[in-house]
């Protein structure tokens, strides 16, 4: 199988200078293993690996994680490290006494639970580094981008780049972007995520919950997938999935701990106070939302009632990764009143707040932009304005507002 670089290569390697240990979380087969082996490979090291799904060597941590370090000498990449948080405070000593860089590769797949561990022992010594599935740039085999409302960045960027079409975008967005889905092009989505969900998701869900009914477990993250892109109802999902709301939020949390979901949380201030609290819930992996919502073809996705809320799940995870691949901390929410005056993103940046609109369009006009004037109240500058949308090329609405084409980004 044929390695795809990823674009977090270059941050992990510089964060491998100033810190110690790196620790990479996301959610199972994103490619985390694979991109440090590559890494180790190159390096003149000569870096152990050690994971701890072999349960010989998850028991030796946990019990005697002293031991551990002694036979497993930095450098050293150790995988799955969230099943011995015993380990942090002896990294932390070993850190301590040597101070060498690099010292330390790890990763992890349950985000949240082991952040705890680590922020007690390892804070201020650990680069933290998230993975998503991949980014289209990195499928394209296109530089990395931090996502920005910049007029400069996208005109060089067209200069370059070949158009895709709408049926071509959603065939991206139907087949989804996990790295092993890339790499074999006969291997059938279905296929792959009906064991993804059993394999991964399911026994994760397991060992951070206690037992679970598979049944109700599927109609659950079937209701959250079905809703992408919407404020989160905890109400109507447990509904759904016949559950109590207390499992509901349980289950959902824990499905952001697996880096499969993220919250988009809604922009406010003291100046404008009439805003909606409930955050947007979105998907890592907008291939799985196809699946679990029986999108049997990319042109039946693009044709169903869900095609705008799986665009606009597809553009914020890639804007999203585009952060998190360069190491960047992303400052993106979403905007709506009590008037239902809403804008898709916000993006904070420099002082400024730049509306965004995502749109299934190809020829966007300018009526898209009168919701921007929400947030004049805002204290901070209104930055210049953009439209995601399905147009072949770059170009602007006026000065203050761009048409930026979602496969570009």
């Amino acid at each position: 199988m044929a390695y795809i670089k990823r674009h977090l290569e270059e941050t992990v390697m510089k964060m491998s200078k100033s810190f110690s240990a790196i620790l990479l979380t996301g959610p199972r087969q994103a490619g985390k293993t694979t991109m440090l082996k590559e890494l180790s490979e190159r390096e003149a090291k000569n870096r152990e690996y050690v994971t701890l799904d072999d349960l010989n060597e998850r028991s030796l941590a946990k019990t005697d994680p002293a031991l551990f370090l002694q036979m497993h000498r930095p450098p050293v990449l150790i995988d799955e490290v969230q099943y011995a948080p015993e380990l942090f405070p002896y990294i932390k000593i070993y850190i301590d006494q040597h101070q060498s860089p690099g010292d330390f590769w790890m990763t992890g797949s349950q985000i949240f639970p082991m952040m705890r561990g680590v922020q007690e022992s390892l804070a201020g010594r650990v680069g933290l580094l998230h993975m998503a599935p991949m980014s289209q740039r990195e499928l394209c085999g296109a530089g990395l981008i931090p996502f920005s409302v910049d007029f400069e960045t996208w005109l060089a960027e067209s200069a370059k780049s070949r158009p895709v079409t709408a049926p071509q975008l959603f065939e991206r967005i139907w087949r989804g972007s996990m790295p092993k889905l890339s790499a074999c092009g006969d291997l059938e989505p279905e296929q792959y995520y009906a064991s993804y969900i059993s394999t991964y998701i399911e026994r994760d869900v397991r060992e951070l919950s206690g037992e679970i009914d598979a049944l109700k477990f599927m109609n659950f993250i079937t209701a959250a997938a079905a809703r992408s892109g919407q404020m989160v109802n905890y109400n109507a999902i447990a509904e759904d999935a016949d559950l109590d709301q207390k499992t509901c939020k349980s289950w959902m949390n824990i499905l952001e701990a697996l880096g499969i979901i993220f919250f988009l949380h809604p922009y406010s201030n003291n100046v404008l106070k009439r805003t909606i609290k409930t955050p947007k819930l979105y998907f890592y992996d907008t291939g799985l939302v196809c699946y679990l919502t029986r999108w049997s073809s990319a042109e039946v996705a693009m044709n169903g009632a869900m095609n705008g809320a799986l665009l606009e799940n597809y553009a914020v995870s890639e804007i999203m990764k585009s952060y998190q691949n360069g190491g960047k901390r992303p400052f993106l929410h979403y905007y709506r009143d009590r008037d239902a005056k809403e804008i898709d993103l916000l993006l904070e940046e420099n002082g400024k707040l730049h509306p965004i609109e995502i749109k299934k369009t190809a020829s966007p006009d300018k009526r898209l932009t009168r919701v921007f004037k929400v947030i004049d109240k805002s204290p901070l500058v209104l930055g210049t304005g953009g439209i995601l949308c399905l147009a072949e090329t770059f170009s602007a609405i006026d000065r203050d507002n761009l048409i930026i084409p979602i496969w570009m980004i």
